[in-house]
């Protein structure tokens, strides 16, 4: 006869598997050995990074490539660590489970000045209730099962990190087993709202002559790639993405136009949203980065917004409406428009991109930031998974190409400095099958580049383009001041401390060739240290830093030294 119970432990672990967690990040501590012990006896394999920050993002990335990540760690000093990764999938929408292994709850009735603790017990709750969008604190067997549901619920409904303050007394006791998971159902939309919304959208569309499509983060993380794909197919519309919702669908699509941010657009889409009598904007975050400085200036009396529980057209706003029924909506009643065929044409003519025109290295040159992306692109495989770190890296590889198929990973919004090495550690698990391409600068590896070591320890294959040019150039277009210096190092060489991978250096086009070469044959990680000259940065990351000393009331004091 089955058990009808099982430990809390178990339950939990079940739970996360049935929802598409296989692996779980973490770093040991004395209050969660009781639960790591049982996860290395359960379905999901344990991760160990070499701290919880980088656990926080290695479970960030995995999410943005499975639908949902894990981690856990030890009471206060592990669990406030992790804290700045779990605030960028807060800020981001990226689903995050974070496990905490905390004192037994007899500790939390009698609060003995126990290490790790800060007197107060529920100082660690207290802080993670602001960055996620339900928490639990477990108190007994009997309510465990439905609070460890509600969480995970919730976790998964509103595309945001969940709480869990698991004491160690609890992970042996015994529950009732699992039921079928209650997955969450979208919201529904409002009907009369819903109708009202789509009249006056296709109204707008019958009467405009040149319609452009705005597709943004939350097509993204509410999965409606497919409902957008869809629309765009019935209407014929050219279409542009911001930087936070990059290769939504396949750069290739024909009629995709290229990356819309505001002012620092190119030219070519730059007009065509300025010609545009009709503006379809579904999906929007409006951050600074993702607007170009806050300089997208959409004219609201031609601009259906649509947001994941609103939409707002001209001056009026519909709310409870669901995204997705709004998406489906329009699709099912709106009539094709062939007559944009030509504009689509015409701006596809205008807008050239990286690995749409061959490259020929010129070997004794020295690598500059715009030649490595004109070669990488190429280097880009379908299907591929591009990850890259808020700076030089971020604003070149959002105006690259993406191959078929291939994911975008950016922190675009929260922007934390060292997040990709994290995120590449993660996604790297997701997807062992895949190629990962990592392009990070010299500032931001030193942040977090222990957990380099991590994807050596369990086999990872990335490709990971570090670009030395000298320190924080992110900061160094905002106001350049000695601060931004950072020691030296030889990145390449720490490999041999770490005990594996392939390390390379290139200094000019000739040796990236003989690196990529290489790396294409390498059954292995690959680190790629490129040098670049000090300065060497895309206009829209030198345009980033006007802004941004500008909003911080900075004297920049750059462009008479460097342009």
């Amino acid at each position: 006869m089955i058990n009808t119970e099982i430990t809390v432990a178990e339950y939990l672990l079940h739970r996360l598997k049935e929802i598409g967690v296989d692996h779980l990040f973490g770093v040991p501590g004395d209050f969660v050995l009781g639960f790591f012990n049982q996860v290395l006896n359960s379905d999901i394999q344990y991760i160990g990074t070499c701290n919880e920050l980088n656990a926080a993002y290695a479970a960030d990335g995995y999410a943005r490539i499975r639908g949902v990540g894990a981690f856990s760690s030890t009471f206060g000093v592990g669990e406030l660590s992790a804290i700045n990764g779990v605030a960028g999938s807060y800020a981001e929408r990226v689903p995050v489970v974070v496990i905490t292994g905390s004192p037994s709850t007899i500790n939390f009735r009698t609060k003995p000045l126990l290490h790790h603790t800060l007197g107060d017990y529920q100082i660690p709750l207290k802080m993670y209730e602001k960055i996620t969008v339900a928490s639990t604190q477990l108190v007994s067997a009997e309510t465990a099962p439905a609070e460890i549901d509600r969480v995970l619920s919730a976790c998964l409904y509103h595309q945001q990190p969940v709480y869990i303050s698991f004491p160690s007394d609890m992970v042996m006791m015994m529950c009732r087993r699992p039921g079928a998971f209650p997955f969450p159902q979208p919201a529904r939309s409002d009907e009369g709202a819903l109708e009202e919304a789509i009249g006056e959208a296709l109204l707008m569309l019958s009467n405009a002559k040149h319609t452009v499509v705005i597709g943004d983060a939350e097509l993204l993380r509410f999965k409606l790639q497919s409902e957008f794909a869809t629309l765009l197919d019935k209407t014929g519309f050219p279409y542009v993405t911001m930087m936070l919702g990059k290769a939504v669908l396949s750069e290739h699509h024909p009629q995709f136009i290229g990356l819309f941010e505001g002012d620092r657009s190119r030219d070519c889409v730059r007009s065509l949203i300025e010609s545009a009598d009709c503006i379809l904007h579904l999906g929007s975050l409006m951050t600074d980065f993702n607007t170009g400085g806050f300089t997208t200036y959409l004219d609201e009396s031609i601009t259906i917004n649509a947001n994941i529980r609103s939409v707002k057209i001209k001056h009026h706003t519909y709310q409870n409406i669901n995204l997705h029924d709004f998406i489906v909506g329009l699709s099912e009643r709106v009539s094709r428009q062939d007559t944009v065929s030509s504009t689509i044409q015409r701006a596809v003519n205008r807008c050239v991109h990286r690995n749409t025109e061959p490259y020929q290295p010129d070997t004794l040159k020295p690598l500059t930031i715009k030649r490595l992306f004109d070669r990488m692109s190429h280097f880009l495989q379908d299907e591929s998974i591009i990850i890259a770190e808020t700076g030089v890296s971020l604003f070149s590889a959002a105006e690259t190409l993406m191959p078929q198929g291939a994911t975008f990973i950016g922190q675009t919004f929260y922007g934390s400095i060292g997040y990709t090495v994290g995120a590449t550690l993660g996604a790297a698990v997701a997807a062992k099958d895949r190629q990962i391409v990592l392009f990070i600068g010299d500032g931001a590896f030193q942040v977090t580049c222990q957990d380099l070591s991590t994807m050596i320890r369990y086999g990872l294959k990335p490709v990971i383009c570090l670009i030395n040019n000298d320190g924080y150039t992110i900061e160094r277009v905002i106001v350049d001041r000695p601060y931004n210096d950072i020691q030296p190092w030889r990145y390449h060489k720490l490999l041999e401390v770490f005990g594996g991978g392939v390390g390379l250096e290139a200094r000019t086009e000739g040796e990236l060739e003989e690196a990529l070469a290489k790396a294409a044959t390498a059954n292995d990680l690959v680190f790629i240290e490129v040098h670049t000259e000090r300065w060497d940065c895309p206009e829209a990351l030198r345009s980033a830093g006007r802004s941004m000393a500008k909003l911080n009331l900075l004297d920049c004091g750059n462009e008479d030294h460097h342009g």
